[in-house]
């Protein structure tokens, strides 16, 4: 019997030898005075006894079998589902392993048996929330985090869009490290699917800002001096998408948050799929963010969307993409990260000494625009200029070109300028500039 037990049996036995009322009893044992008379009429009838209750020591009908409890800790330390926190591992014990388990059940087995969960809780300084905005597309945060992803000690980047209105994933896109491009990728996820943003936050990376923004005195800025736009806030001011620097990483929490959920559960979910690379990864996004949405994302306090449709006049991938300005020589070319292109235009829409932008994107290599118009461009190699010696018996003959001569055989003889050109400078020049954390 246990000291609560023997205090109850001391208590009754003196109602019963008269020593002690039913209200007194009652009021020492902190019970109702009908309860003590069903107890004193049960201790009289069968002893001590009848205050143990009769399944104490008994199994529950309901308890899980040794050979059960045995499987979801072998499962647990598995290669496959060790590294999943509690939460994630009674999710894929339903999808993978056709087990239903209530988490307190499941939390209760791997803890007795000395399993913790990798995704341990500490203490953490406390910060006020901001509230949610009350439309979704009405902030996007976005932002990167290196991790080993695949498990194999080597780090690489995520980039990532959150809707702050419902928490709802927009983009997720991996690349070797934290780039324009990705951010490129994540956003062309959003707008694609969801419509363009009113705004959107981020941290204070040269991606998205110049360093020099914030070393303008305030006379500069009174006298009307300005920083150049990076290519990601030159894209977004074409977008007409208001960029909102954070000034600590607390103050973009939600995608903080995300990536706290996502380090825990990407990697698991990476090992059972069996992806390994970055390719696999980002096609691997496009079906696992409806799946994480329909089960974390939440309703907006206003359902009308703030999001807006992208026109069909404009071409993302113009907007998407590092955009230079260039004068053309009289030949309509110009250098560009020390190669030489040529505009190819059949008509006299491009002119010599004109000032042009140089587009340069994965999707679609090389380009230039005049105005509002898009002209491809080639890979233009000078012509090293033979000397000739002059004879004087036929000084009237006609200078005639070769027959690999650019001028007689037009833009035939060589190829567009596209990311799949086998050109080693090209495909070097287009690495550089994407896959770096230059803004």
């Amino acid at each position: 019997m246990s000291q609560t037990q023997l205090n109850r049996y001391h208590v009754i036995s003196m109602v019963i030898d008269k020593s002690m009322t039913n209200s007194e009893a009652a009021q020492a044992l902190d019970l109702s005075v009908r309860q003590i008379i069903r107890l004193k009429k049960g201790v009289k009838k069968e002893g001590p006894s009848f205050l143990v209750h009769k399944n104490k020591g008994r199994k529950p009908i309901h308890a899980f079998s040794e050979d059960f409890i045995s499987k979801i800790v072998a499962l647990k330390k598995s290669d496959l589902y060790q590294g999943a926190n509690f939460l994630h591992f009674q999710e894929l014990l339903e999808k993978h392993e056709n087990i239903t388990i209530s988490y307190n059940a499941l939390h209760t087995i791997l803890s007795s048996n000395g399993v913790k969960s990798p995704k341990k809780h500490r203490k953490k300084k406390v910060h006020n929330r901001r509230k949610r905005k009350a439309k979704e597309g009405q902030l996007i945060q976005i932002d990167a985090s290196p991790h080993d992803w695949f498990g194999t000690g080597e780090k690489y980047d995520i980039h990532g869009a959150i809707d702050d209105s419902t928490g709802k994933i927009m983009g997720l896109y991996m690349t070797k490290n934290e780039c324009r491009q990705g951010y490129f990728e994540t956003l062309r996820s959003v707008v694609l699917n969801y419509g363009i943003p009113v705004s959107i936050y981020t941290d204070r990376h040269t991606i998205f800002r110049s360093p020099k923004a914030d070393k303008l005195t305030i006379e500069e800025q009174l006298a009307g001096k300005t920083v150049k736009d990076t290519q990601f806030g030159r894209a977004m001011k074409e977008l007409g998408i208001t960029m909102i620097p954070a000034r600590s990483p607390q103050a973009k929490g939600r995608i903080e948050r995300l990536w706290d959920t996502l380090q825990s559960r990407l990697p698991v979910e990476f090992k059972i799929a069996g992806i390994s690379t970055i390719e696999q990864a980002n096609e691997f996004f496009a079906g696992y963010l409806i799946k994480f949405n329909e089960k974390f994302a939440v309703a907006p306090e206003d359902t009308i969307c703030a999001f807006r449709t992208l026109p069909e006049k404009i071409c993302l991938d113009n907007i998407l993409c590092v955009k230079e300005e260039r004068i053309l020589d009289n030949g309509l070319t110009f250098s560009f990260y020390n190669q030489r292109f040529k505009v190819v235009t059949n008509s006299m829409s491009v002119y010599p000494k004109s000032k042009i932008k140089v587009l340069l994107s994965p999707k679609f290599g090389v380009k230039a625009q005049y105005g509002e118009k898009i002209y491809d461009v080639i890979h233009w190699t000078e012509h090293k200029k033979s000397k000739v010696k002059k004879s004087k018996t036929n000084s009237n003959n006609k200078y005639r070109p070769d027959d690999g001569h650019y001028y007689k055989y037009g833009h035939q003889a060589w190829q567009k300028v596209t990311f799949e050109d086998s050109d080693h400078d090209i495909l070097k020049m287009l690495e550089k500039i994407f896959l770096t954390q230059i803004a």
